[in-house]
């Protein structure tokens, strides 16, 4: 058996690169990392080394995704407030008991779901 330890990175279509650069790293926070113009695709680091979300340029059609953040759970108040403030349509925040995780749903530019969700104790 492959003994898979986490997801390092995930690849997400965009239609305007320079759009979801401003929302990735203006309303998320993830720093930039390597630009590759020829593609065009921007490498942001999500967590430090964590992880990488790659924002690839795509002007076609596709679905749209769904992909999750791990959060604190005063990080994820602090979110809430982030995307409240900056009128981002916000769903929650929600608990999963079976996680067990507390999680906020919005949406970026393209519409793909995104979440934040801070893990709790389980009892």
């Amino acid at each position: 058996m492959i003994e898979i330890q986490g997801v390092y990175e995930i690849a997400v279509r965009v239609r305007d690169l320079a759009r979801a650069e401003d929302f990735y790293c203006g309303v998320l926070g993830l720093e930039p990392g390597l630009r590759d113009p020829k593609r065009p695709w921007l490498f942001l680091r999500a967590g430090g080394p964590a992880g990488m979300v790659v924002l690839q340029e795509d002007r076609g059609e596709w679905p749209t995704q769904h992909f999750a953040f791990t959060v604190t759970e005063a990080g994820l108040a602090r979110a809430e407030k982030v995307l409240r403030d900056k009128e981002i349509p916000v769903e929650g925040p929600i608990v999963h008991d079976w996680i067990p995780a507390r999680s906020l749903y919005f949406a970026d530019p393209d519409g793909h779901d995104l979440e934040l969700l801070a893990p709790l104790a389980r009892t």
